[in-house]
């Protein structure tokens, strides 16, 4: 397991409450994907987070990726658009996880009526047509909430980017106020104590010695790893370990 699965278990697992507006609001925001399609030839992935699927419109770009024809429409079983995924370059696709999952941690701690305001942006590269990576901003927006303050829907933005050079930022696009992705803060995804077992695992400690350490029981410490890498949605400490410095949890 990977970040990819730690999103699943955060976004499709929120206590969606159920609404009559949020037909409305999907169509409403369909028309946004449509928009920003055709207006900025972008390829515009709408997904829905209670329904687990996406609503997806191709501009120009996706034949200068070699991905489909333009003016396409697709609808999937998944928040996931794997076919776009497949031309990002690998180290690209493994960080752009890791920067939604520090999007969203920073959305869930603002007021929900500002929410809407904020997006991310960051450059990745993309295979096209030739087999040739080109660099593509891809931005991300998360555009409803249900009355719980859940994410429902969010929209992904995949354009031609015209400079190599742009940073993880975090965008206030009512304010122009702009936040560097890296400088967030990650920290409460996992406890304090968690944290303290996770540097000792880093340390090459087993979890008799963990449970010695700190004075408490081999099956609790047992417990805690577990929760960690459920948590952070991996199979194993040396993983753990891995995205946790990337979260800098330690």
């Amino acid at each position: 397991m990977d970040v990819i699965d730690r999103l699943n278990e955060e976004l499709l697992k929120q206590p969606f409450t159920e609404e009559q507006k949020q037909t409305q609001q999907f169509n409403e925001c369909r028309a946004i994907a449509a928009a920003y399609a055709q207006i900025e030839n972008a390829m515009a992935v709408l997904s829905d987070m209670k329904a687990n699927m996406s609503y997806i419109c191709y501009g120009g770009i996706a034949e200068k990726l070699g991905i489909i024809k333009r003016d396409s429409i697709q609808t999937i079983h998944s928040i996931w658009e794997e076919d776009i995924f497949g031309h990002i370059h690998p180290d690209d696709l493994s960080e752009k996880h890791l920067e939604e999952l520090r999007f969203y941690h920073f959305i869930k701690n603002m007021p929900r009526k500002h929410r809407r305001d904020y997006y991310l942006a960051s450059n990745i590269r993309m295979r096209d047509a030739t087999g040739k990576y080109v660099y593509v901003l891809h931005r991300m927006f998360y555009l409803a909430y249900d009355a719980n303050g859940c994410a429902r829907l969010a929209l992904c933005l995949y354009n031609l980017s015209m400079s190599a050079s742009l940073e993880r930022l975090i965008i206030n696009s009512a304010t122009g106020e702009v936040f560097e992705l890296e400088k967030q803060n990650c920290g409460n995804i996992l406890t304090n104590r968690e944290k303290e077992i996770l540097q000792l695992i880093e340390q090459g400690m087993m979890s008799k010695e963990i449970a010695q350490a700190l004075s408490i029981s081999i099956n609790t410490v047992n417990r805690h790893r577990q929760n960690i890498l459920e948590k952070l949605q991996v199979g194993n400490s040396i993983e753990a370990c891995r995205i946790a410095k990337k979260l800098d949890l330690f």
